[in-house]
């Protein structure tokens, strides 16, 4: 056998070892241990308030699941709801909802159980709460794409809408899924201790940089949709610049700005991270706290639903005066009455009839 035949037999063999020992250390919990060991101080040291504080988050978590839960009830009871951009939203409130329950397990999976978990289970605890973060980001531009190309549109066909929402959710998924399962697909730091992250000790650091590079530039591309939204808005006629689409427009603007301004600082714990030397950035050891506040963004977008549109405000009600009423084992007529056109928004509707005026047609949505 010739010498270059022997020489890449034995680098497949080689490379073909040390995959099966990487994917061994998939299942070895002292894998995680070693990692923190590596990472932070003094692993194993507890904060005397970490009960507290947990229970405080879990309450919180509990809150953002109920509140999307009403959402989500809301936008598929209501009729009126059973539009591209309410679906949107309701993409946006499980999104929320399952940061709601990705955060409640994290939180009693850490601590001390932290060290009895697999790489692998370490991995799928991280990664479902990086998922339903993609998520969120990737549903705020799925709304600014809809808004977008329904003013840039004369003439907007409901079949390719439905097609365009189908799809902008299929890919708001697909992609936040594949972000948040990369690092359990191979891109870690199991076995190169040098490029591990602080915050995240099995994650190597290029892929904390590659997650941050990806929503702040997604962040920004949203920013310049409704930059370029707006001014077509108020170069437009009257009819198309009216307040009601101004108001849409403010209330956009409060969801973008609530989300960034909740998670900007957690972005900058994870820059922070990927540019320190491990054990050197202190602040690091402090990262859930910077994660418990970003968190609350999910508890805001209900909120902000609720005070800008009169239409989900009275949902809301209705769905809760049915759910009291149920649990005495009684429905009450007016709770399925449906909601009359008393909002502002719902009077917008009324514009159908302006065929140069897209965004009108849909100016039953606040987002």
């Amino acid at each position: 056998m010739p010498v270059v035949g022997i020489e890449d037999a034995l680098k497949s063999l080689m490379e073909t070892a040390r995959m099966n020992s990487t994917y061994q250390d998939y299942l070895n919990p002292g894998k995680v241990l070693e990692h923190y060991v590596h990472t932070k101080e003094n692993p194993h040291k507890e904060n005397p308030s970490r009960y507290a504080i947990s229970i405080v988050f879990i309450i919180i978590c509990c809150i953002i699941i109920l509140e999307n839960m009403l959402v989500l009830i809301s936008v598929w009871r209501n009729k009126k709801f059973h539009s591209a951009m309410f679906f949107f939203i309701g993409n946006l409130a499980f999104s929320d909802f399952l940061t709601g329950c990705a955060y409640i397990a994290n939180i009693l999976l850490s601590g001390e159980v932290t060290f009895t978990l697999t790489p692998v289970q370490w991995f799928i605890r991280e990664g479902t709460a990086f998922t339903t973060l993609a998520a969120s980001v990737f549903s705020l531009l799925a709304i600014a794409i809809e808004r977008h190309v329904a003013i840039i549109k004369v003439k907007v066909y409901s079949r390719d809408r439905n097609c365009r929402m189908v799809l902008l959710i299929a890919a708001c998924w697909i992609i936040s899924i594949v972000i948040g399962g990369l690092p359990i697909l191979g891109w870690n730091c199991i076995n190169h201790m040098n490029v591990c992250s602080t915050v995240f000790p099995l994650y190597s650091k290029k892929y904390i940089l590659f997650v941050v590079t990806i929503f702040t530039v997604i962040l920004l591309s949203i920013v310049i949709l409704y930059v370029r939204i707006y001014f077509i808005v108020r170069s437009s006629h009257a009819e198309l610049a009216g307040p009601h689409t101004l108001a849409l427009l403010k209330t956009v603007t409060i969801v973008l700005g609530v989300f960034i301004i909740c998670w900007l600082p957690a972005f900058i714990i994870l820059l922070l991270d990927v540019s320190c030397k491990v054990k050197e950035c202190w602040i690091l050891y402090k990262a859930d706290y910077f994660f418990g506040v970003a968190t609350l963004n999910s508890a805001l977008n209900p909120i902000i639903y609720t005070l800008r549109s009169k239409d989900m405000r009275k949902e809301f009600l209705r769905v809760l005066c049915c759910c009291s009423y149920l649990q005495k084992s009684r429905t009450p007529d007016r709770c399925m009455l449906k909601l009359r056109s008393s909002s502002s928004l719902e009077r917008c509707t009324q514009k159908n009839d302006l065929p140069t005026s897209p965004i009108m047609k849909d100016c039953t949505t606040f987002v």
